[in-house]
């Protein structure tokens, strides 16, 4: 059997590949960009902590995460008090137990205290209630010794999910990241930290630091004042954030809402 081709033949079957193959293109294009705006919907809807401000002030926070030893507590108080700047520490309870003595020092000095958890557990493997129970049995702990409520929370090793953030904030907690992380806990010298630092702050950044390192301690004056220089002022993170009235966008910025939205 022979076949004969002519041009208008070839011509019809060749528009009719290409527009099997353009259909085929477009579905697939069509049917993938459905699948990403479910996904972005999905990572909008996330429940998310603060890790910065969005402000003009140059204001920044600077917080130091207590959850090992105390051995550097007083050099770190001291150079603080020499710097005349308030920090926020974020303590965890089995700290609070060993180390009370601290917690007292570092109230009475005018720093603010915040909570940590109790266990310092990985909170995404807890239900609802032993998030929230974790949460006040730091606080119990802190206001026994203090006689001061905390309303700030910081999640262990930076972990949360939607349980996690609905624990702290049904109970009118505020829960804070960072967006500066100092990496002092692997061991970074002064310069390497400040290098972390200098790249990353702007208004209304919250940088995260620990005490109980080989090097935070040792570092922490020329950091304060490398700040100081670029014409910051380091605040309480209670001083930064706002209190109400405001958003959490989807990468952890806190906006206030202007009052015609």
């Amino acid at each position: 059997m022979f076949f004969i081709f002519n041009k208008q033949k070839i011509y019809s079957y060749l528009v009719a590949a290409s527009t099997v193959v353009i259909l085929f293109v477009l579905s697939f294009f069509f049917i993938n960009t459905d699948v990403k705006t479910m996904e972005t919907s999905a990572n909008l809807s996330r429940l998310t902590p603060i890790y910065s401000v969005q402000t003009e002030q140059k204001r920044i926070s600077l917080t130091i995460n207590c959850a090992w030893n105390a051995d550097d507590i007083d050099k770190i108080l001291e150079i603080l008090d020499k710097c005349n700047v308030k920090v926020t520490f974020f303590m965890v309870g089995d700290w609070i137990d060993k180390y009370p003595e601290y917690v007292k020092k570092i109230s009475d000095s005018g720093h603010e205290i915040a909570n940590h958890s109790d266990k310092h557990l990985h909170v995404n493997n807890l239900s609802y209630e032993q998030n929230v129970a974790e949460i006040a049995n730091c606080n119990e702990k802190i206001k026994k010794i203090t006689g001061k409520e905390v309303k700030l929370y910081r999640c262990p090793y930076g972990e949360y999910n939607d349980t996690v953030v609905k624990a702290a904030t049904d109970n009118e907690y505020k829960v804070i990241q960072w967006s500066i992380d100092s990496l002092d806990y692997q061991g970074l010298d002064c310069s390497q930290m400040w290098d972390r630092i200098n790249r990353g702050l702007k208004p209304g950044s919250i940088i995260l630091m620990h005490n109980g390192t080989e090097t935070t301690a040792g570092s922490l004056e020329t950091i304060i004042k490398n700040i100081q220089e670029k014409g910051y002022n380091i605040v309480k993170v209670s001083d930064l954030v706002y209190k109400d009235n405001y958003d959490i966008d989807a990468n952890g910025v806190q906006k206030l809402i202007s009052k015609s939205e």
